[in-house]
């Protein structure tokens, strides 16, 4: 049976094979918030359910059946997070966690619905893809800001989703996914990079500019 705790691991098995080859029990246990104990225990479920393959101490990969219920999972928290933005009025800060707990319950009828009301997004609000319903999805700009070296002309194309006091910090800049800025320079020593956005400069903190993904103008 394909609970809600059996999605909330595919899709979390599934963000993290996005970074990194071998998806770990510890990696999980991070994502999920639990002990590695309990995923363990969880992925010898999943690959009872024929969802998972697991192999100790090598890792964790989904199986093309996992991966159909893992994108299933992420197209509904990105269609909610922007339909709670656009006919709610929610802030972008606000909506990943609404989403997290309204995901398991959209059924398919509500999902096309919203879908079509929509204009048939193919980003969320961050700027990652939605997966398409046929289970296709758009690849994910990797490179972040902080990886750049000045001068560049770029556009941003997503930014982490999970921290609300990021999204903050970064709405406060005009940093959003669609936005062309320039990077001007970056200070010494690990310092801030100061990044031109429209006809002004704005500081931003590397740690901060690491969870923002941009490509070439």
């Amino acid at each position: 049976m394909v609970t809600q705790s059996v999605e909330d691991y595919v899709k979390a098995i599934y963000k993290l094979a996005n970074d990194t080859e071998n998806v770990m029990t510890s990696a999980i246990a991070a994502r999920v918030k639990t002990t590695p104990a309990a995923v363990t225990k969880m992925l010898r479920h999943l690959q009872k359910l024929n969802l998972a393959t697991y192999t100790p101490y090598r890792g964790v990969r989904l199986t093309e059946a996992g991966e159909k219920i893992a994108l299933e999972v992420i197209r509904h928290h990105r269609l909610l997070e922007r339909y709670l933005i656009e006919a709610l009025g929610y802030d972008w800060a606000e909506v990943h966690e609404e989403a997290e707990r309204l995901e398991h319950a959209l059924s398919d009828e509500m999902e096309q619905r919203i879908d079509r009301l929509l204009g048939y997004p193919t980003v969320c609000p961050h700027g990652d893809p939605i997966p398409a319903r046929d289970g296709g999805v758009a690849p994910r700009a990797q490179a972040s800001l902080a990886s750049q070296q000045s001068p560049a002309e770029l556009v941003i194309r997503r930014v982490k989703d999970s921290d609300p006091a990021l999204l903050r910090y970064l709405k406060e800049r005009g940093l959003l996914p669609g936005t062309a800025i320039t990077l001007v320079e970056e200070e010494p020593f690990d310092g801030a990079l100061v990044v031109r956005v429209g006809d002004r400069e704005v500081r931003v903190a590397r740690g901060a500019a690491a969870g923002v993904f941009v490509s070439a103008a």
